[in-house]
């Protein structure tokens, strides 16, 4: 199960398809015994494999990360809400980058294929996770997608994980830098009800800004709230909508991608 809400993980890393559609294909399900007997066997069993996927989750997880560095190859994981608006960041980003830097993103959905379509269109390579009902991507999946994309030089790729703020805060993919979007239409308190995800993020992105004032929100309280659960996180705010403040944001990317690039090549 994951490492917090619960929800079935799978019970040993099968093959995905190798498509732009990627469907998990494990079926799981929840048994939930209310009696007073407990199998402590069982129980322990269980334990035992919740660990044991998880150990596995992170040696793929390495095995990712040091892809990535080989190939000089900075990886971004994102992280969200439904609806905060990560998808239409990306379409910014990939639109606004297209001609400085080589990228390519894999998405994760429960089930269609929209986000893909949609980032496909903005001329970079995009590969979809159709996880079915598993609410979080893995190292696995993401080693799988790799496959889709191919050996082309790629110097940023975005991982658009799956819409939930609790299951995708247990599990490395292997990436460089963490990235937590929220936006204003969720109130300024996302970060105390979901503090283990912003404990992880390297950055976080405020969305929807040219939205605030009508929705009443309160930036100084929602700030506050962001620096609290996330000390060590980069906080832009921006609107993928109007373009505001993403400037910033693309800055701090090309910053990221040199570093990660000039790293990658021997010295001479």
């Amino acid at each position: 199960m994951c490492d917090h809400c619960g929800c079935s993980m799978p019970e040993s890393p099968k093959a995905h398809s190798h498509a732009h559609s990627h469907e998990h294909g494990h079926h799981h399900h929840h048994h939930h015994d209310h009696g007073h007997d407990h199998n402590h066997d069982e129980e322990r069993r269980t334990i035992e494999l919740h660990q044991s996927l998880m150990a596995q989750n992170d040696r793929l997880a390495q095995q990712n990360r040091g892809f990535f560095k080989g190939r000089g190859t900075l990886a971004v994981n994102i992280v969200s809400s439904p609806g905060s608006g990560k998808t239409a960041i990306l379409e910014a980003t990939l639109r606004d980058l297209k001609n400085e830097v080589q990228m390519a993103t894999i998405v994760g959905d429960l089930a269609t294929e929209n986000d893909a379509i949609r980032l496909r269109q903005n001329g970079a390579p995009s590969v979809q996770i159709t996880t079915g009902t598993v609410c979080h991507l893995d190292a696995h999946m993401i080693q799988h997608a790799l496959e889709d994309l191919g050996r082309e030089p790629l110097d940023l790729l975005f991982i658009e994980n799956v819409g939930n703020l609790v299951c995708p805060a247990g599990f490395d993919l292997g990436e460089d830098i963490r990235v937590v979007v929220t936006s204003v239409t969720e109130g300024e308190d996302k970060p105390q009800k979901y503090p283990s995800i912003f404990q992880n993020a390297d950055v976080v992105l405020l969305n929807k800004t040219d939205i605030a004032e009508a929705v009443g929100f309160d930036r100084t309280r929602a700030l506050d709230a962001i620096r609290e659960a996330a000390p060590g996180a980069v906080i832009f705010e921006v609107s993928a909508r109007t373009g505001a403040g993403m400037t910033a944001w693309y800055d701090f990317l090309r910053e990221r991608v040199q570093a990660k690039t000039g790293a990658s090549q021997p010295a001479r």
